[in-house]
Parts: C-alpha cells; sequence; structure tokens
C-alpha cells in the first residue's frame, strides 16, 4: 500500500504543480501563461485543469471567449467528478448558453450530482431550477441523477 501511494504522490506532483503555478498566473493576469502552464495537466485528463480551462473559455481570459469550448471543457471536468464545473455545466444547460436551447432537466441532474458531491452553492442553484421545471422534469431528472451517481459517486 505504501509503495502505491508513493506512486500517486509522484505522479500527482507534477499536475498539482503546474495547476497551482498556473492559478498564481491567473491571480497576477497573466492568463496566456497560465493557459500553457495548465495544458500538459488538462491533456492528461486532470480534472482541476480542465475547469480551469473551462473558466478562462468562459470569461475570455487568456483566450478568445467561447461557450461551447467552456462547456465542453466544463463537461470533460465534470464526467470525472469535479463539483465546481458540475455546476458550471448545470448552469449552461439552466441557461442554454453554447448551446441551441436550455435543458432544465439536464441543469437540475448536473446541479444535483454537483451538490453529492460537496459544491455548497449547487443546493441553491437546484432549488432556483427546480422552479421552473414541471414535475415530469422533475421525475426525468432524479432517473438520470441515479444513473450517473452510481458510478461517478458510488459510495455516497
Amino acid at each position: 500500500m505504501r509503495k502505491l501511494v508513493a506512486l500517486l504522490i509522484l505522479f500527482a506532483t507534477p499536475a498539482l504543480a503546474e495547476i497551482e503555478e498556473a492559478r498564481d498566473l491567473m491571480e497576477a493576469g497573466r492568463f496566456a501563461e497560465a493557459r500553457e502552464a495548465l495544458w500538459p495537466a488538462a491533456r492528461s485528463g486532470n480534472a482541476d485543469a480542465e475547469e480551469l480551462i473551462g473558466v478562462m473559455y468562459a470569461l475570455g481570459l487568456g483566450v478568445e471567449q467561447d461557450y461551447e469550448r467552456a462547456f465542453e471543457w466544463y463537461l470533460r471536468s465534470s464526467m470525472k467528478g469535479h463539483p465546481g464545473a458540475q455546476s458550471g455545466v448545470g448552469w449552461y444547460y439552466e441557461v442554454g448558453l453554447g448551446m441551441p436551447a436550455p435543458d432544465l432537466v439536464r441543469a437540475y441532474m448536473w446541479y444535483t450530482l454537483s451538490a453529492i458531491g460537496g459544491d455548497p452553492d449547487a443546493a441553491i442553484s437546484m432549488e432556483e431550477v427546480v422552479k421552473k421545471m414541471t414535475q415530469d422534469e422533475i421525475d426525468r431528472a432524479h432517473v438520470l441523477v441515479s444513473d450517473y451517481k452510481v458510478w461517478m459517486y458510488p459510495f455516497r
């Protein structure tokens, strides 16, 4: 077990260092450099890096603002269980940004998964979106939550 932990630390440390460096660069307003620092970790599938690149596209930080690309980066991160990205995906579905139309069923689903993952703001988003939904939409959303939850959060 100790060898496994040591290997995980060994391989995780470069990605964590790149992500922390990128966050520092973002705070300093050096967004193009931050994206370059995030890129290797994001390409390797790191959910934190993917979520931060999504933020950059969403807000046009160091890249041209592109809601579709932001949504895709958030979605990649969301599928790995990143609660912040899951709330982002929920919001994009709620308002229909970067897609043809809003989808309240999927918005509610992603907000719910985000709340399960620990995002404290997701419950507020759920309360707001459910006010716009029919009972049939709520029921359909709960079916999707059940489908995703068993593999995304098997122990919650």
